[in-house]
């Protein structure tokens, strides 16, 4: 399934090609997510799973109509062409659901309450620790088949749901078995602390032991993770506790994420500064101060809507965040308690209505930024020469469309590494 396609793909006639092409290196701030590069009347020759050309339909007849008929043309009139959509922040990976807990919160119960009760990660958790590997991978592929549907075509996802080292190594030995057999990129993250589980309630202290001691070489040693991530949240862990964690991730190589100042401002936006995070994640509850932290620092601030309005919260600042300078992603957040949405195009919209982000910013943070925030914009996130030909196909005739009409999957083909996977 992550082969490469031999016969050319030519797509002609596209109504708005949206490359996010640009000479800047790194993520975009400012102006510059309004800034698309948009080929009006486009034209893409895939090859080998490469984007190899790509320029207006005229020019590209000019120079492909002599190998027109080796090529799969395709006729994307009044259509548009975007990157594949890359998703930064989800917990795919996991067993069960919890929609007992939605009729829960409407009746009232917090987050923490929840949580508190035995309920959010650790009923999530009880059952990973159930579950065999089969029965989690063929559950998870499931559903990144239906991330696939919605233009998706690169996630990451976080470990967090086994809490202890054999089940942390499980979740993450899921993901590594669903990096190599499905169609979906999954740049794995690892998080053992996302909760102080059950059994070390009264010692927190100890857990994070554990986490720094055993979990950490272990997943290292056998290559499982990318990123190491911690939830730093009042009555989960501390900020001093969080910057350990992150830190000893560090001296194994690992690349600091961090849930920061989503239930309360817990001064996670300070700690992402501090240990060099290439992402902070939630940012609902961050200060005025731990903005202008995280645009000191370089950090990309990765925004999830449909996490606040599935908690009745306010969204994060995004135009605070953006004004300051400071680089934007967004993300579904998928996990079984506060987001469980696999629609990222849903979320871009959300963008755009609850967080007061423009069309051109929010295509740019599930995109190009998103993979920034991976560190995988050498070659996805944009459609440009000699990068990875994941690309989406969407029935609408220009990019704002796609966010003004909502609630509807506007997905006609998708493409990855060159192979139509949708459509």
């Amino acid at each position: 399934m992550k082969g490469m396609s031999q016969k050319p793909i030519w797509i002609q006639n596209i109504s708005q090609l949206v490359t996010l092409a640009s000479d800047k290196k790194g993520p975009r701030v400012r102006e510059e997510m309004r800034e698309l590069a948009i080929i009006e009347g486009g034209s893409v020759w895939i090859e080998n799973g490469l984007i190899q050309d790509l320029g207006t339909t005229r020019e590209m007849i000019l120079k492909y109509i002599h190998r027109a008929e080796e090529a799969d043309i395709v006729d994307a009139t009044g259509k548009i062409v975007t990157p594949g959509l890359i998703d930064p922040h989800t917990h795919v990976v996991f067993g069960g659901s919890r929609e007992h807990e939605f009729e829960m919160r409407l009746e009232g119960a917090s987050y923490m309450d929840i949580m508190n009760a035995g309920g959010g990660i650790h009923a999530t958790t009880r059952k990973m620790r159930t579950l065999s590997e089969e029965h989690i991978f063929n559950q998870t592929a499931r559903r990144l088949d239906l991330f696939l549907q919605h233009g998706v075509t690169t996630l990451e996802s976080k470990s967090g749901y086994g809490l202890d080292l054999e089940n942390e190594l499980k979740q993450l030995r899921v993901m590594r078995k669903l990096h190599e057999k499905h169609p979906m990129d999954i740049v794995p993250t690892f998080m053992g602390a996302h909760a102080v589980p059950e059994e070390y309630r009264e010692n927190p202290d100890k857990y994070v032991h554990l986490v720094i001691e055993e979990m950490i070489p272990a997943v290292v040693k056998e290559d499982l993770a990318k990123f190491i991530d911690v939830f730093c949240e009042v009555e989960v862990f501390t900020p001093e506790q969080s910057e350990q964690v992150l830190l000893a991730g560090k001296e194994y190589g690992l690349i600091p994420k961090i849930h920061a100042d989503e239930i309360e401002e817990n001064k996670g936006a300070y700690v992402a500064a501090k240990v060099g995070a290439i992402s902070a994640e939630h940012l609902l509850k961050v200060s005025d101060e731990g903005i202008e932290e995280l645009a000191k620092s370089g950090v990309i601030a990765c925004l999830l809507p449909a996490t606040a309005l599935y908690l009745g919260e306010k969204p994060a600042r995004a135009r605070d965040i953006i004004d300051a300078g400071v680089p934007v992603a967004i993300s579904t957040d998928c996990n079984p308690g506060s987001s469980p949405t696999i629609s990222l195009p849903l979320v871009m919209n959300l963008a755009c209505i609850t967080m007061k982000m423009t069309p051109a910013e929010s295509l740019c943070a599930a995109t190009y930024n998103a993979a920034c925030a991976l560190q995988i914009e050498d070659r996805v996130g944009s459609i440009e020469v000699g990068k990875q030909a994941d690309i989406v196909l969407w029935d609408v005739h220009n990019h704002q469309k796609l966010h003004y009409i909502f609630g509807v999957n506007h997905v006609k083909t998708v493409w990855k590494k060159g192979v139509k996977v949708v459509g």
